[in-house]
């Protein structure tokens, strides 16, 4: 299979460091344009798609695969394996963050440091977790994606972005979220408010920057906190915004914290 098809995959900037970029649910590569400008002259950068989003191969799309979200984070391990990528810089963003722990406790040699914005290893809450969601509100938005996709990609994108004075933010989400194969799209949804990748995130051993948003409805202030607190030497900086999209709604805010980190 090719890889650089299935996964859209494009390799831009120049540097002797690598990033590559692991979008969050419904989101394409183009949701890293306000970071990648500032840093294209320094690092080499590795955008991709995720099956069923963006400019991917649909076709390529594995029920059984994709059942996980240990599926997703296998593409990342495959990408790196076909451009032959290490000490990598991996920066995930929300259910991306997710994948990109799962990929470097996979593989923990490949990759530097990560750097996760809004991650969440489980989106609902329990008796001794505030994850955002009961899992009614998500049964709920399930169903709403299945009866009117469109009518939810609107609605969702206004919630997740968390920018009502500039709404042209949640216009452009919406965009995003209507370029996904809507099955797919169903499918990875479930995946993503479903999962629960806490005991996980107790393996990671890789340096990590754990970007939080001070008002985020998707990913509140307790999800990061728990993160800090079971992630081993993680450090938690929280950007006082609100959304769960700080790379579009602050990128240079965002680009600061990253750069201030790379440079401890």
């Amino acid at each position: 299979m090719d890889i650089t098809k299935r996964n859209n995959v494009h390799v831009i900037g120049h540097g002797t460091r690598t990033f590559l970029f692991v979008n969050g649910f419904g989101c394409d590569q183009t949701i890293w344009h306000s970071l990648t400008p500032a840093l294209l002259s320094r690092y080499k950068l590795v955008l991709y798609d995720h099956v069923g989003a963006g400019l991917s191969d649909i076709s390529a799309y594995d029920a059984n695969r994709y059942s996980t979200l240990q599926g997703y984070a296998q593409d990342v391990l495959d990408i790196c394996q076909h451009l032959a990528l290490q000490d990598v810089v991996l920066v995930g963003h929300s259910v991306g963050g997710t994948i990109a722990a799962l990929a470097a406790i996979a593989e923990p040699e490949r990759f530097a440091q990560l750097m996760l914005l809004c991650p969440s290893p489980c989106y609902l809450n329990d008796e001794h977790y505030q994850g955002g969601f009961e899992r009614l509100d998500v049964e709920q938005m399930l169903a709403f994606m299945d009866q009117d996709f469109v009518g939810w990609a609107d609605s969702f994108a206004s919630f997740i972005m968390g920018t009502p004075d500039r709404p042209s933010l949640s216009v452009e989400l919406a965009h995003r979220f209507c370029q996904n194969d809507p099955v797919i799209a169903k499918r990875f949804a479930r995946v993503t408010f479903l999962s629960d990748n806490r005991a996980d995130m107790a393996q990671l051993r890789t340096p990590c920057l754990l970007v939080q948003c001070a008002e985020d409805l998707i990913a509140p202030p307790t999800v990061g906190e728990f993160l800090q607190m079971v992630i081993p030497g993680a450090t938690l900086v929280t950007l006082p915004i609100s959304g769960h999209c700080p790379h579009v709604s602050a990128p240079m805010d965002t680009l600061s914290v990253i750069e201030s980190y790379l440079a401890a």
